[in-house]
């Protein structure tokens, strides 16, 4: 609306050069959407398939599990050494359980 009332349509107005931008977009989007779904139907029919499984799959006593109880095997065979924690060394305790003033001592602490 204007300043003397009149009411004004809103509308868009587009940068310089923006609409053609905008359409060589949306055709290269097409042009790769028409492609690329035509592309995968392709690549899809020339995999083999595969053949359906037997279910439920049981598993024999052999197949690699330990029974219970066993042993762990390590996975290496070299010797793995790790960092021993370093041991603290205590702070000396104080001797005397009184406040020391040092300013009566004649130091400048």
């Amino acid at each position: 609306m204007k300043s003397d009332g009149t009411v004004v349509r809103s509308h868009y107005r587009w940068a310089a050069g923006a609409r053609r931008e905008m359409t060589i977009v949306a055709a290269v989007a097409v042009a790769v959407v028409a492609f690329g779904h035509n592309g995968g139907q392709a690549a899809q029919d020339s995999k083999p398939q595969k053949a359906p499984g037997q279910y439920p799959v049981l598993f024999s006593e052999n197949s690699g599990r330990s029974p219970r109880g066993s042993e762990p095997r390590p996975t290496v065979s070299y010797p793995i050494k790790f960092d021993s924690p370093k041991v603290k060394v205590k702070r000396p305790a104080p001797t005397v359980s009184y406040p020391i003033d040092f300013s009566t001592l004649g130091s400048s602490r």
